[in-house]
Parts: C-alpha cells; sequence; structure tokens
C-alpha cells in the first residue's frame, strides 16, 4: 500500500508542469548581466582617485603601462571587482544547490557552517604555514568546508527526530561560534591578527591577479556541474521518493551538488572571507521570480549574486570615504532580516 501511495504521488508530480517562467528568466538573465557589466565598469571608475570612463575602456583594450590610472585600474580596481563577482556568484549557486538538495529553506554555506570552517583552516595555514602558496590555500578552505559541513550534520542527526530546517541552523550556529572563537584564539597566540581580520569582516579590497588565476578553473568547473545537475537538482526539490520515482539517482546528485558547493564556497571564503547571506537571499528572489526549475535558478542566481556583491562594494566604498565598510555588514544588513522572515515563516508553517 504504501509503494502504491508512492507510486501515485510520483506519478502525479510526474504530470504536473513546473511552475517555471522562461521569459522573466530570459530577461534577468540579459537584464543582470547588462547591469553587471555597467556596475563593474562604475566601480572600476570610482574610488580614492575618481577615474573616468573613457580611461576605463583605454586600460582595458590598449593599455599603458606608463599610466598611473591605468596601473590603477588593471592591478588593484580589476582583480577586485571581477573577484567580488565569481564570488557572489559562487555563494548564490552554492545556496541554490543547498535548498534544492536538502529542501532546507534556511540552507546557506555561511549558516550551515562551511563559511567558519573554510575560515578555521585558513587561520592554521597562517599560524603554522605562513608562506603557503594560495594553490595549496585554496584547497586547505575545501578541506574546512567539508570539514564543518560534516560536523553540522553529524550533530543535528544526533538529535532524536532527525535533521530538520530549525536544527540545522542552530547547530550551524553554534558550531560557527565555536569555530570563529578558535580561530580568534589562534590569530591572537601566533600573532596573525592582521592578517586574518580580512577573513572576519569579509571583503574584496585585498583580491589579486594570482587569488583569481588559482580560482577561476575551480569556479568554471564547479558553475559547469552545478549547470549539469540542474535538471536532477529540481527532482531532488520535489523530495526524495519522487526523484527516485522519475529515475534519479539521488546519492550521485547528492555527492555531486554536496562537492559543487564545498568548491564554491571553499574557493570563495579564501579570496574575500566570510560574506554570509548572499547565499540565502539571492535564490530565494531567483525562485520567486524564475519558479522552480534550477535549469533556470542556477544562472540566474548567479548573474544576481555577482550583481549584489558588486554593487555592495561599490556602497561599502561610498558610505565612509576613504574608509571602506566590510561588504559582510553591508549585505548582513539584508540578511539578517530576510534570515528572521524565513524562520518566523517555518515556524508557522509547522
Amino acid at each position: 500500500m504504501i509503494q502504491q501511495n508512492a507510486a501515485r504521488e510520483t506519478q502525479a508530480a510526474s504530470s504536473v508542469p513546473l511552475r517555471t517562467r522562461p521569459l522573466a528568466a530570459a530577461l534577468i538573465l540579459t537584464a543582470g548581466i547588462l547591469l553587471l557589466v555597467l556596475g563593474i565598469g562604475v566601480s572600476v571608475s570610482f574610488g580614492a582617485a575618481d577615474i573616468l570612463f573613457s580611461t576605463v575602456w583605454e586600460a582595458v583594450f590598449h593599455f599603458n603601462p606608463e599610466s598611473t590610472q591605468h596601473q590603477i585600474i588593471a592591478d588593484l580596481r580589476m582583480p577586485r571587482v571581477l573577484g567580488g563577482a565569481m564570488v557572489g556568484a559562487s555563494f548564490a549557486v552554492a545556496g541554490a544547490i543547498m535548498q534544492g538538495m536538502t529542501r532546507n529553506p534556511l540552507a546557506d554555506s555561511g549558516l550551515l557552517g562551511l563559511n567558519a570552517g573554510a575560515g578555521f583552516m585558513l587561520a592554521l595555514c597562517f599560524a603554522f604555514f605562513p608562506g603557503m602558496a594560495y594553490s595549496k590555500i585554496i584547497l586547505m578552505s575545501f578541506l574546512g568546508a567539508a570539514g564543518g559541513a560534516a560536523l553540522i550534520y553529524g550533530i543535528g542527526s544526533i538529535a532524536k527526530g532527525g535533521l530538520t530546517p530549525l536544527r540545522l541552523v542552530l547547530a550551524g550556529a553554534a558550531l560557527s561560534a565555536l569555530l570563529s572563537a578558535l580561530s580568534e584564539g589562534i590569530a591572537l597566540y601566533f600573532h596573525i591578527g592582521q592578517d586574518i581580520a580580512f577573513w572576519y569582516a569579509g571583503g574584496v579590497s585585498g583580491t589579486t591577479w594570482i587569488q583569481l588565476k588559482v580560482m577561476l578553473p575551480w569556479f568554471l568547473a564547479a558553475l559547469l556541474g552545478a549547470i549539469a545537475l540542474s535538471r536532477s537538482i529540481t527532482m531532488l526539490s520535489l523530495g526524495d521518493e519522487i526523484a527516485k520515482g522519475l529515475g534519479q539517482r539521488t546519492g550521485l546528485v547528492k555527492l555531486g551538488g554536496t562537492v559543487v558547493v564545498l568548491i564554491l564556497a571553499g574557493a570563495s571564503v579564501s579570496v574575500v572571507g566570510a560574506v554570509g547571506f548572499v547565499g540565502l537571499i539571492i535564490p530565494h528572489l531567483t525562485r520567486y521570480l524564475v519558479g522552480v526549475d534550477y535549469r533556470w535558478i542556477i544562472p540566474c542566481s548567479a548573474v544576481l549574486g555577482s550583481l549584489l556583491v558588486v554593487v555592495s562594494d561599490l556602497a561599502a566604498r561610498m558610505i565612509h570615504p576613504p574608509y571602506e565598510t566590510p561588504i559582510g555588514a553591508l549585505i548582513a544588513l539584508i540578511g539578517v532580516p530576510f534570515f528572521l522572515y524565513l524562520t518566523r515563516k517555518e515556524r508557522r508553517e509547522l
């Protein structure tokens, strides 16, 4: 009887078309990319030394190494802005995959301990291996993110009744606080507070071309993997039983999605630090705009996530020039109320 009911639910789910808005998704991709290019141009031109758009254009397409403004654009501002765009896309796509796989609306790499795990591993690297190459640091960030995720799911599974969205978030908050405290203790004991303070605040000001060169292959591979898994994640978002009934190998899909999330979150934390809530806000906004098909959600989340971080970085420099406000703090001003709204909504639905 139970199998017949599951089969009936699977058949009903497969016969009902998913709520999608392909025209809205196409519009978001087109307009979002145009706004992103415009935001990158404005962000590159704005700073302690304001630079004209025409100078930015010349520096990109006709670089003059003898020009001080061209050097500022090429060596400081371009890697900063492009790094912000890559990181925003990474956090947003990671959050979308996590929410789709776990059916947990509160899932986010920051809330579930991945960012704190990666940050803790960075603290260990700075303390014990100060001269470590960035290519190895990014691998250690992956391991730290994986360790944080494993601990969160382990702690959440111990409780009676198994994993619930709220239980995962509580476990994530507790472990994140613990790992952050340990990271601060390591920073104080080994006198690396200045080195690691950047990762606590979250920011893209120190991004270099070397970091982007190392991160880019990982980012592209993970993004392509996310797109390849998008249809399967759509099925998983309907429930494990339905996904299995539709022929999905849920174990392999979850393994692939987890690897993608660890790569995206680990690489991003190694560049900008603990910037939270991007992976929480953007997937919800994207689903509201384009529907529940992850073939649209993932690329649209990448574009909107990039746009959010680029605009936030620009705002961080405009609030109190010449000083900069950490972008993590700015995004948290939006993310914390949104998180509280989702938590309240989840409690009403229980």
